[in-house]
């Protein structure tokens, strides 16, 4: 559906921004609660602590989302996005605000299922919508989420130690199939991780394995990566078929995965571990390697079999040529 009105009766600018701004309030819902909480003054009175994480994201319309989405999915991508972030730190989410950026064009009843969708989410993962601001745009939509949460030990991507094991939920790669859109945050799953001491680091997967295992590789580690333990997922091995590359390489380079990528303290056992994963969530589980300690010449991800620097690691890159 296209985010755009060719009836002019049809466009937020029929409305103006006061009386948008109610429409949208009856869009959201349960999901804004009244003022002073909700949307209504100048800053969200929050009748309880906000927590100790703040994160934030946004949706840009041609970049994370086009036509082809659903308008009640691309609002609950929003809130996804974010609560991506949020189940990578261990922690649970509390409130978020949303900045709109809206061309004079943007259509109605898209917007309306687009908040649809949003409330929707929020309500289903306990997170209030406490307001926001309204902008008109020349390009867009385009939306920005920020958002609080809470952990009682937030997980860190600097944690890992040499020796540590590598471990990643889900499947990888493909998500342009339609998992960008359809994903679930691994919310149960950072909570159950935070829990354990042993957890040492995390990070959610949003720009590829290749990328974001690098952000867990702090000056002086490397990564001995078990390429044949990464787990691909149908769609990777489809797209594969198409493009010419690898489904490991799609794996490690469309990004928009949402899955966890975390270290558990080498001294750990392994199968029990695992033993204990499986008896807490559904999730899959894959373990496929190693944090080691590397010299400034080497390569920072080898090959577990051969020795030799895994190429292709570039992830998705923003603001590339």
């Amino acid at each position: 559906m296209s985010p755009f009105a060719e009836s002019s009766a049809g466009r937020v600018a029929a409305l103006g921004e006061v009386a948008l701004l109610e429409r949208i309030r009856s869009w959201l819902g349960d999901a804004m609660p009244p003022a002073p909480e909700g949307m209504g003054d100048d800053c969200a009175v929050l009748s309880r602590p906000a927590g100790n994480l703040f994160a934030a994201d946004s949706l840009l319309y041609a970049r994370h989302f086009d036509d082809t989405a659903a308008p009640v999915r691309a609002g609950a991508k929003l809130l996804l996005r974010n609560l991506s972030d949020i189940a990578a730190m261990g922690g649970e989410p509390r409130y978020a605000v949303m900045s709109a950026f809206l061309p004079p064009a943007t259509s109605l009843a898209w917007l309306e299922h687009f908040c649809r969708g949003l409330a929707d989410c929020a309500g289903q993962y306990a997170t209030a919508l406490v307001g926001g601001d309204i902008t008109e745009s020349s390009e867009g939509p385009g939306f920005s989420l920020a958002i609080t949460g809470y952990a009682a030990r937030p997980l860190l991507r600097s944690g890992g130690q040499p020796g540590d094991r590598l471990y990643v939920t889900g499947a990888l790669g493909g998500s342009l199939r339609g998992r960008h859109l359809d994903f679930v945050p691994r919310l149960a799953e950072g909570r159950w991780l935070a829990a354990r001491p042993d957890v040492r680091a995390c990070i959610d997967l949003t720009d590829g394995l290749g990328k974001d295992l690098n952000a867990l590789l702090r000056d002086g580690l490397g990564a001995s990566l078990d390429t044949a333990a990464v787990p691909l997922s149908r769609a990777a091995h489809d797209i594969a078929g198409e493009s010419g590359e690898s489904a490991f390489w799609h794996a490690c380079n469309d990004g928009e995965d949402y899955e966890l990528l975390f270290t558990l303290d080498g001294a750990t056992d392994p199968v029990g571990f695992e033993r204990a994963w499986s008896n807490a969530v559904d999730t899959p589980l894959a373990r496929i390697g190693n944090i080691r300690a590397r010299a400034a010449d080497e390569a920072a991800v080898i090959d577990a079999a051969s020795g030799k620097p895994v190429g292709n690691l570039s992830g998705y890159t923003h603001l590339g040529a």
